[in-house]
């Protein structure tokens, strides 16, 4: 089994993502599953394009792209991503989309299709804070999880995929001020996680997540 795990590079000014961080540092193989890493730009044009091209060249089985959520306190893998961009911010080229369409006349949603909920609650065993996410924003983030399930319909390679949200690391917060955080190397011992479970399930649990993030 092959997995597809991405990052992204710093935006917004700061000099490290760590979505990245993390991602450089994943083993080669986890559990049986050869691993393959690839950073995205922080970039609505350009990201996608980043994202197909690994794909078509790894063909994987699992997708899982992982971005910054300062802010957030916990591992969130999120459900859904929504064919709007809307960014608060400029990305990496200057660009501040507002009201546009990821996909011109796509679906208004994809549902990500990794086992998300088994996943958190094989984080939150493992002793690692977790959740379901309802909304992946309308950064780059969203916009590449909304590229990714898109990508899925039609390509000759089938996987499944989804999108991780992580925290800042420490020092992010020694130079940002008082925010949550979380240790890279438990961001790793997360992405590992997540592949494992994957890799094992095809078909999620059914507990209750419901939350208003």
């Amino acid at each position: 089994m092959k997995a597809l795990v991405t990052g992204f590079d710093p935006f917004g000014g700061d000099e490290v993502n760590p979505s990245s961080l993390a991602v450089s540092k994943l083993k080669k193989r986890i559990a049986g599953i050869a691993v393959h890493t690839v950073e995205l730009p922080t970039s609505y044009a350009k990201s996608a394009g980043v994202l197909r091209a690994a794909i078509d060249k790894v063909r994987p089985d699992i997708v899982l792209c992982v971005g910054q959520a300062g802010g957030r306190s916990e591992l969130c893998l999120e459900r859904i991503g929504i064919n709007v961009q809307d960014a608060r911010i400029r990305d990496n080229d200057g660009k501040q989309p507002i009201d546009k369409p990821v996909v011109k006349e796509g679906p208004a949603a994809y549902f990500a299709t990794l086992p998300i909920k088994a996943c958190v609650a094989a984080l939150r065993k493992a002793g690692l804070p977790a959740a379901v996410s309802n909304t992946a924003g309308t950064f780059v983030c969203n916009h590449i999880l909304y590229s990714l399930m898109d990508i899925a319909q039609d390509h000759p390679a089938a996987f499944r995929g989804g999108f991780l949200h992580i925290p800042y690391v420490p020092e992010q917060v020694a130079r940002l001020g008082a925010a949550p955080s979380m240790a890279v190397e438990d961001i790793v011992r997360g992405i590992e996680i997540i592949l494992e479970v994957s890799a094992e399930r095809t078909v999620d649990i059914q507990t209750v997540e419901g939350r208003i993030s």
